[in-house]
């Protein structure tokens, strides 16, 4: 049994949210995760006041159509919240289909959560954004 695909760190509302992502990414998804998981916490997240996420993708082994689906799921919804969706550490597949289909310029991708969390374009006075920088 896999641990659930996403875990997640908030802050106050309006500031950003981090989720990891883990495993892989179908629907309903292997044991107790997969995108149905995935989307649901980040969409509970926008619901709490979260528009700006940030999306860890370093630990996802496979995505299948349906996880492709849920992080065009997850964008529009972020965009309806006046917020943002940020990809950090996409593998090589995803980021291939993400470019095939011109999604990579609605759905920008960093190297790691660190350079998403520090070059997303959203000013934040957040500590946690100040933390990432050094600050």
């Amino acid at each position: 049994m896999r641990p659930p695909p996403a875990t997640g760190r908030s802050r106050p509302p309006g500031a950003f949210s981090g989720a990891s992502v883990r495993g892989d990414t179908t629907w309903p998804g292997p044991g107790v995760g997969g995108t149905r998981a995935t989307s649901a916490q980040a969409l509970a997240l926008i619901e709490q006041g979260h528009r700006h996420l940030i999306l860890d993708l370093a630990a996802v082994t496979f995505c299948d159509s349906s996880g492709f689906n849920a992080l065009v799921g997850i964008f529009r919804c972020a965009q309806a919240a006046e917020g943002t969706l940020v990809l950090a550490a996409v593998p090589d597949r995803l980021a291939r289909l993400l470019d095939l289909t011109g999604l990579n310029a609605l759905l920008p991708a960093r190297p790691t959560a660190a350079h998403a969390l520090v070059a997303h374009p959203h000013p934040d006075p957040s500590p946690w954004r100040r933390r990432a920088r050094g600050r």
